[in-house]
């Protein structure tokens, strides 16, 4: 017998904390990373929903020009006052410009008090203080439209989040009830209840349906806050969402049938109890033979 060692595909992966260190990143650098798709991952062969990074990835990553400064750079995230000083604006108008949706956050977290605190690419904002056509935002007077819906309360930080979260959640899927279960997790369940009328579909999709970021304790008021942040919550947005929805679900049930209790057995009627058997005059007729038998020989 060889004795070579057999190679497993976890001879070829790694661990998400392994390909991190190989990768010189901090693990917050790695998923954010993963998220915007500059890591490519694959399924664990264990099961489980877990993800693995494959050695060629690592190779390819390492061998890029800059490794690893401008690996770490590309998902470097930043607040509301070092992206202002990206941009050379006031955080004021920084804010005001991310209300707006003019520079889309990549993530958030809550700090002590449970306030929202969002994250934007430091790449971005770079790009966007280069842009040729941004200068009157950056340093003009803001157009009346714009001051008009900041008056009204726009903020389209959290949908511009989640468009970004839905495509992370989207390349992580290999099956359709997965990627429908990505864009049900944007939406209220009751407007899920009302697309998928189904309750085995419904199941289905619930099952492949991505938890919120961990944010506190399950049910705790900063997972609230955070559920509130995952749904939903403009007409145009929802209205999108639901056609997406409606579309994946499609894909999914071409693809495969949503899974069914197996159909009970039927059980056959127990046959008919036939009548009994007429009483043989057999008996009758031996008795009488022995009464004959016994008068004679008295």
């Amino acid at each position: 017998m060889s004795g070579d060692t057999l190679t497993t595909p976890h001879d070829l992966t790694r661990t998400p904390s392994r390909a991190a260190r190989e990768l010189a990143l901090k693990r917050s650098e790695f998923d954010l990373a993963v998220h915007l798709g500059r890591i490519r991952t694959v399924p664990d062969e264990g099961g489980g929903g877990r993800r693995r990074v494959t050695l060629t990835e690592i190779e390819r990553l390492r061998s890029a020009e800059g490794f690893p400064e401008a690996l770490r750079e590309s998902v470097r995230a930043v607040g509301t006052t070092e992206g202002a000083a990206i941009l050379e604006v006031t955080p004021a108008r920084f804010t005001r410009l991310a209300r707006l949706g003019l520079v889309v956050p990549v993530k958030f977290y809550l700090n002590r008090y449970r306030t929202v605190v969002w994250l934007y690419l430091a790449d971005e904002l770079e790009q966007f203080a280069k842009g040729g056509g941004n200068d009157q935002l950056l340093s003009g007077r803001t157009p009346e439209r714009m001051r008009d819906q900041l008056a009204a309360g726009v903020d389209l930080r959290p949908r511009n989040w989640r468009g970004r979260y839905l495509g992370f959640l989207r390349r992580q899927t290999a099956d359709p009830w997965q990627s429908a279960g990505a864009v049900a997790a944007l939406l209220d369940p009751l407007q899920i209840a009302e697309i998928v009328q189904d309750p085995y579909e419904r199941a289905c999709l619930n099952r492949f349906r991505p938890s919120p970021p961990a944010h506190g304790a399950p049910g705790s008021p900063a997972a609230h806050l955070v559920e509130r942040i995952m749904t939903a919550d403009d007409p145009d947005e929802i209205s999108w969402l639901r056609s997406d929805l409606e579309q994946a679900l499609d894909q999914a049930r071409a693809h495969r049938p949503a899974p069914r209790p197996a159909p009970r057995a039927t059980v056959s009627a127990p046959p008919e109890p036939s009548a009994p058997p007429e009483p043989s005059e057999a008996p009758e007729r031996t008795r009488g033979l022995l009464g004959w038998l016994r008068r004679r020989s008295s």
